[in-house]
C-alpha cells in the first residue's frame, strides 16, 4: 500500500519497524516504533500521527486564526520556538505565520487532561501564561516553569503544575478538526494581504494562499 503526502515528491509505503531499528521521524523528529510511513530513497519517515495529521486546525490556543501544518519552519533561521513546551524545533509544526505562533505536531494534540502516577489528582492542560506564578518550579522535575509556555496543573493542589512533557507524551490526535466536520479548506474573510515585493491581493484568500505568499511562494498551487 502506498501514500502520498504533500511534504515529500516520493510516494511512501508502509512499513513496521523492527526491533533495534533506529528511524527517525522527518515530521517530529522523535525516533519511530509501531507502523511508519517509508521513503527508503530518500531515508524520509513518518510515523503515522505525523503522516495523517491534518492540514488546518482550530485551535483554542491561537482561536483568532487556523494554524497550517507546514513541513517546514516558515522563519530564515530554518527552526521555530515552540509556544506550548517551549523547546526548538526545525521539522513539521501547525504555525501561524501571520502571528508567528508555533506548535509541534505533538504538542498540539496534547490531552486536555492527563492523570500521572505521581501525583493523586488529575492534571488539567493550561495554555495560558496568566495563572503561572512567578519562581514556580515543575513538581516533577523541579526545574523552573516558564510564564510564557504551557503546563498541567492540578485544580485541587494550589501551585501544582508540571511541564507538558514531564507530565505526558501521549498525544489525541483528531481533536480540533473544522467546526463542521469537514475537510474543506477554511477561508480567510480578512483585509488584503501584501505579497513580497509590494503586490496586494485583493479578496478571500484560503489558509494555504495566505500561507504561500507570506513564505514567499509563487503560487498556491507549489505548496498545496
Amino acid at each position: 500500500m502506498e501514500y502520498k503526502h504533500f511534504s515529500h515528491e516520493h510516494n511512501l509505503s508502509m512499513y513496521q519497524v523492527q526491533p533495534g531499528q533506529q528511524l527517525r521521524c522527518s515530521g517530529c523528529d522523535k525516533f519511530c516504533d509501531k507502523t511508519i510511513y517509508a521513503c527508503w530513497h530518500c531515508q524520509f519517515f513518518l510515523h503515522e500521527h505525523c503522516g495523517n495529521a491534518t492540514r488546518y486546525i482550530k485551535h483554542p490556543f491561537h482561536a483568532s486564526h487556523y494554524l497550517i501544518l507546514s513541513p517546514y519552519p516558515t522563519y530564515p533561521s530554518n527552526c521555530f520556538v515552540c509556544n506550548a513546551c517551549g523547546t526548538n524545533g526545525s521539522r513539521f509544526s501547525y504555525c501561524c505565520a501571520l502571528c508567528e505562533v508555533d506548535l509541534h505536531v505533538n504538542c498540539a494534540f496534547l490531552p486536555p487532561k492527563v492523570t500521572h502516577k505521581a501525583h493523586p489528582h488529575e492534571l488539567v492542560l493550561n495554555h495560558s501564561s496568566q495563572t503561572a506564578g512567578h519562581n514556580q518550579v515543575c513538581k516533577m522535575c523541579r526545574k523552573a516553569l516558564d510564564s510564557k509556555h504551557w503546563s498541567y496543573e492540578c485544580l485541587v493542589c494550589a501551585n501544582y503544575g508540571v511541564h507538558t512533557l514531564c507530565a505526558t507524551n501521549e498525544i489525541k490526535m483528531g481533536l480540533y478538526q473544522m467546526d463542521d466536520g469537514s475537510d474543506s479548506e477554511p477561508r480567510d474573510q480578512g483585509a488584503p494581504v501584501a505579497q513580497p515585493g509590494g503586490q496586494v491581493v485583493q479578496g478571500e484568500l484560503t489558509a494555504m494562499e495566505a500561507l504561500a505568499i507570506l513564505m514567499g511562494l509563487p503560487n498556491a498551487s507549489a505548496y498545496v
